[in-house]
């Protein structure tokens, strides 16, 4: 077995992964979106006609909002700032779906976090009937408990616990993945 395929190795280039991401939402966060912030204010005092700035503001705005959006998809903000349960929160009142939510304030590490948020994200997408989600830090693993979702969206879960040394589980209507927190 070579380095580059030892588990331990792929395992940790994972995690780098989700670090390399919330790196970029940081940044996105930080300098362009900040940068784009100070213009629409810049923008305020210009002596210009009233409805030019009104409409320049208005794009300057609509920027901020995409680049916010783009930001959010690489890792949202409040996965890192409150955790699991108040993104996934946020994720399932914005898609409209029927999920009851029951996920632990317990940290987890953003490896693990953001893995298990994208996929619960992919299956909120796929548009299964009512879901029951759970999610717990049962020692050095998050276990996320899905009740009543197709079985073939497992392979969405395994996707994202797979490559940090995670596993997927089907019985019926339940998946049940677990993520090693990092």
């Amino acid at each position: 077995m070579t380095t580059a395929d030892d588990p331990t190795r792929r395992r940790e280039r994972r995690r780098e992964h989700w670090q390399r991401r919330r790196g970029l939402e940081r940044r996105l966060h930080d300098g362009a979106a900040l940068r784009i912030s100070s213009l629409a204010l810049r923008l305020g005092l210009l002596d210009a006609p009233r409805e030019q700035v009104d409409a320049l503001q208005g794009e300057v705005a609509s920027a901020l909002d995409e680049l916010r959006a783009v930001a959010a998809g690489i890792y949202p903000p409040l996965l890192h700032e409150a955790g699991l349960g108040p993104a996934l929160l946020e994720a399932v009142r914005a898609s409209g779906a029927d999920v009851a939510l029951d996920v632990t304030d317990e940290r987890c590490g953003a490896a693990a976090e953001g893995a298990a948020y994208f996929a619960l994200v992919d299956v909120l997408a796929a548009g299964s009937g009512p879901l029951a989600v759970t999610a717990r830090r049962e020692g050095s693993t998050l276990v996320v408990r899905i009740d009543g979702a197709d079985p073939a969206l497992a392979c969405v879960l395994d996707d994202e616990a797979a490559p940090l040394g995670g596993t997927v589980d089907t019985d019926s209507s339940l998946i049940v993945a677990r993520f090693p927190c990092g």
